[in-house]
């Protein structure tokens, strides 16, 4: 019968090394290598997420996974710290500010990208 009670998602990243240092090590989600190289990501809510190699990878034109935060900027700042660029948007589409917050669309939302490009944000959603 079908349920949604194990459901979880997963996208596809360029290098299962760069991919478990990035979200492990930088962003520090706890990650397990489970078999044939893939990871699983654990996130506080206890989601798990599953990411896999793909050598012919193309970044998602979408963002793939949101953090809900009580503090956009104070996230930012943090990623910052990391080494990780927030400021990826400066467009028309997407207007944001010198640390690359964007404030007048709806919840403040800053975007940072993975070591594969894949599309990231920290937000406050709640």
């Amino acid at each position: 019968m079908f349920t949604s009670e194990r459901a979880f998602s997963g996208f596809a990243v360029k290098d299962i090394d760069e991919a478990r240092a990035f979200y492990g090590d930088t962003l520090g989600i706890p990650v397990q290598l489970m078999e044939m190289g893939i990871l699983e990501l654990t996130l506080g809510s206890g989601a798990k997420v599953m990411v896999y190699p793909k050598p012919d990878h193309e970044p998602a034109v979408f963002t793939i996974m949101n953090f809900d935060v009580d503090d956009v900027e104070a996230a930012v700042d943090d990623l910052n710290a990391r080494g990780v660029a927030t400021k990826i948007y400066d467009d028309a589409d997407f207007p944001t500010d010198d640390k690359g917050i964007s404030r007048d669309m709806g919840p403040e939302i800053a975007w940072f990208r993975d070591p594969s490009g894949n599309v990231l944000s920290v937000l406050k959603a709640s």
